[in-house]
């Protein structure tokens, strides 16, 4: 039995580290993708996780395996392909520590999931499972995502979602749009940035929140304001929260980690979202809101998660 089982991509961050003269960074290597950053904060905190993606059959995807398995999720949903590299993602940053991306993936190798390799057994031994915007982009994992997302409703899971848009990803911003809202109504918790509802609506975050929760028929909306703190938001309470103040150096995997770190605290209160209170919103806010908020003072998405007694304690200043 897991906790969590996430589809999604497995893939290597390349982030700079310094620039030369002429412009050209250095980087340093690190395992990536937000599902993988997600069960991994799902795991530093006392969940049971397990991954349904596909790496390349080469040095990447090996080390992805095995970091995986350190982090303790199970891997055996994973599908090394020996046809397709591994995808790998680069990421520059600006004075502030924000990213941009750009990507190998023409095609990288999550792209060519197949619903006959997705392992069902281990959906069916889920209570919840999460999938993202990235798994929407290209075929045939499009198919596979809407057809593991139908048989995830159909065994009664909770269905967590995160958008995570990647502009250079998509055709056009119709498309995006498109397929970024149709997983957004196929969700009970959603995690979704200022700047994602910003895309998909072009309203503040508030507005937002009201949208997935009235419109969309999200049950518990948690929309990310970076630097600023968070709003969760179900039918019944809304909770706002700040951050505590930290000098990030690395945002990569920050939004990853406050989904993980949430839902975690969503699975120790044993409540049904809709059942939640401000009280409960709360509890699962202010930790996610500190565990994102530390980790970007540290490099890198997965070797980012900080432990629990440092989250406990640096809450103490919201």
């Amino acid at each position: 039995m897991y906790d969590v089982v996430a589809l999604g991509e497995l893939l290597i961050d390349f982030s700079t580290k310094s620039v030369d003269a002429a412009g050209y960074p250095t980087m340093a290597a690190s395992p990536g993708g937000a599902p993988s950053n997600f069960l991994a904060a799902l795991n530093a905190f006392g969940a049971k996780t397990a991954f349904i993606g596909k790496v390349g059959d080469d040095a990447f995807g090996n080390l992805l395996l095995e970091t995986l398995t350190q982090a303790g999720i199970e891997t055996k949903g994973v599908v090394k392909d020996p046809e397709v590299f591994t995808t790998l993602a680069f990421v520059t940053f600006d004075e502030q520590g924000d990213r941009s991306f750009s990507f190998a993936r023409k095609p990288g190798a999550d792209t060519q999931l197949r619903w006959e390799e997705v392992d069902k057994t281990l959906v069916d031994g889920a209570k919840v499972f999460h999938f993202g915007g990235l798994s929407l982009t290209d075929e045939p994992v499009r198919t596979t995502t809407r057809q593991a997302v139908a048989y995830a409703k159909q065994q009664g899971k909770l269905l967590t979602y995160d958008p995570n848009l990647r502009r250079p990803l998509w055709k056009s911003e119709d498309e995006a749009r498109e397929q970024l809202l149709w997983g957004v109504k196929q969700a009970d918790v959603v995690k979704i940035s200022d700047e994602e509802v910003d895309f998909l609506w072009g309203c503040a975050p508030e507005e937002g929140a009201d949208k997935l929760v009235n419109e969309c028929g999200v049950t518990l909306a948690m929309v990310t304001l970076g630097a600023k703190g968070c709003i969760l938001k179900t039918r019944k309470a809304c909770y706002v929260t700040a951050c505590p103040q930290v000098k990030p150096i690395d945002t990569c995997g920050a939004g990853d980690i406050f989904g993980g770190s949430a839902v975690a605290r969503l699975l120790e209160l044993k409540k049904a979202p809709a059942d939640l209170t401000e009280e409960d919103l709360a509890y699962i806010g202010k930790f996610a809101a500190a565990s994102a908020s530390l980790s970007t003072e540290h490099s890198g998405g997965i070797p980012s998660i900080q432990k629990r007694s440092e989250i406990l304690e640096r809450m103490k200043t919201l």
